[in-house]
């Protein structure tokens, strides 16, 4: 046999199928949501005439609101199952994206759009603590890293392919059809989950309440870990309107050079992902943990001192491979840390605070980039003393809680 194909059957045989199937599933929503999510600020400001502070506003109100039903989502999936959950949510977001196409094509009232959005938007994230728990159900203790570097991959092919799909169905359909694409992606992902897709958690009869929803609390250690995560995701999500806004207003770079810049981040994550999830996952997590948080402080205050376009991408080099080494582990350590019944509630928590720290971040930049209008060197300075503290935290916590983790 071929060294090639040699390599690519143990690479397949190493994980259970459903983590491939998971694999699947994670690009296709991918790819349909960033078909036309990312479009709709578009249509919104040049076809409705919608201020972009309006649409900022909802946009973290989508966050915050996904965020608590992430929450709930996690505690579902414990009590009733990982797929019933998964399918639920998915169904939930087909219907809203039909609904979408109904309401652009007919014009409905601006708020009854963002309305929508934000309630889909809500139910589509009620899934993710859901997945996210069924990785840990199917992968080995000691893979858990490596496996969810595999999933990133798939998610980062599905976000490179979907707005280059998006932009060029975009140049002769109406904007309705972007959703329509979403939708058939959608169902592709529904049929897949429900005939091949196997359920890994059985149902318990264990009570739903407010106190259950939120027991993971009771886990100190587990709750200073998410706080310290959420620093980094303050410090982490600054790709889209701050560096858009500091690059191309500020510095004065194309939007095709900072296009470029987006497009290194997602090939390095594509190519590098998994090779470095297979040797990070050899390290001792809470060194792993600690670097990326550093390599995400340097990129940034880097990136504040840029003197022209090869020294921003050399910036965005050192920021993704940040983001490379510390998502995979902070969400092993999740499952690491979460009790066999309760991982989709702890992985729900922890989403809390991922979408929290992702919708918070561009109103901090946002703030920063109107403080600093002078000296926008200084706008990175704030955000890169998140990656900084939180460094530094990881540290602290690992000598505090004493685990080899």
């Amino acid at each position: 046999m071929h060294p090639s194909f040699e390599f690519a059957r143990n690479i397949f045989s190493r994980f259970d199928k459903g983590i491939w199937t998971l694999t699947l599933i994670d690009l296709i929503n991918a790819a349909g949501f960033s078909t036309c999510v990312p479009f709709l600020s578009l249509y919104l400001y040049q076809e409705r005439g919608v201020a972009m502070a309006l649409v900022g506003t909802a946009f973290l109100a989508s966050g915050l609101i996904s965020a608590v039903t992430q929450m709930i989502g996690g505690y579902l999936s414990d009590r009733y199952g990982r797929k019933k959950i998964i399918l639920i949510s998915m169904s939930l977001n087909i219907v809203n994206n039909i609904g979408m196409i109904a309401m652009i094509a007919y014009s409905a009232p601006v708020w009854v759009i963002l309305f929508v959005y934000i309630l889909g938007r809500a139910a589509g994230m009620t899934a993710r603590p859901a997945l996210s728990a069924m990785v840990v159900d199917l992968s080995k203790r000691e893979q858990l890293t490596e496996t969810y570097g595999l999933l990133r991959v798939g998610r980062n092919l599905g976000w490179a392919a979907g707005p280059a799909l998006g932009g060029y169905l975009a140049t002769f359909l109406s904007y309705a059809w972007l959703f329509g694409v979403a939708v058939l992606m959608n169902t592709v992902a529904f049929l897949i989950i429900l005939f091949f897709l196997k359920e890994s958690w059985s149902e318990t009869t264990e009570r739903i309440d407010i106190r259950s929803i939120f027991s993971v609390v009771e886990n100190k250690t587990f709750v200073l870990f998410t706080g310290l995560c959420l620093l980094v995701f303050l410090c982490m999500a600054h790709l889209g309107s701050t560096l858009s806004v500091f690059t191309v207003d500020r510095l004065g770079f194309s939007t095709a050079e900072y296009g470029l810049l987006l497009t290194t981040n997602g090939l390095f994550v594509v190519l590098f992902q998994y090779p470095v999830a297979l040797f990070i996952s050899r390290l001792k997590k809470s060194t792993v943990l600690v670097l990326g948080s550093l390599l995400y402080c340097i990129g940034w205050l880097y990136m504040g001192w840029t003197t022209g376009f090869a020294w921003a991408l050399t910036a965005m080099i050192i920021v993704t491979v940040g983001e490379i080494i510390f998502s995979p582990v902070a969400t092993a350590v999740v499952g690491e840390l979460a009790p066999r019944e309760k991982r989709g509630r702890y992985m729900g928590f922890f989403g809390w605070s991922e979408t929290i720290g992702m919708s918070v971040a561009p109103l901090v930049g946002g703030i920063l980039l109107d403080t600093f209008i002078e000296t926008p060197n200084l706008v990175w300075v704030p955000i890169s003393a998140f990656g900084f503290i939180a460094a530094a935290g990881f540290f602290w916590w690992d000598r505090r809680v004493r685990k080899n983790i």
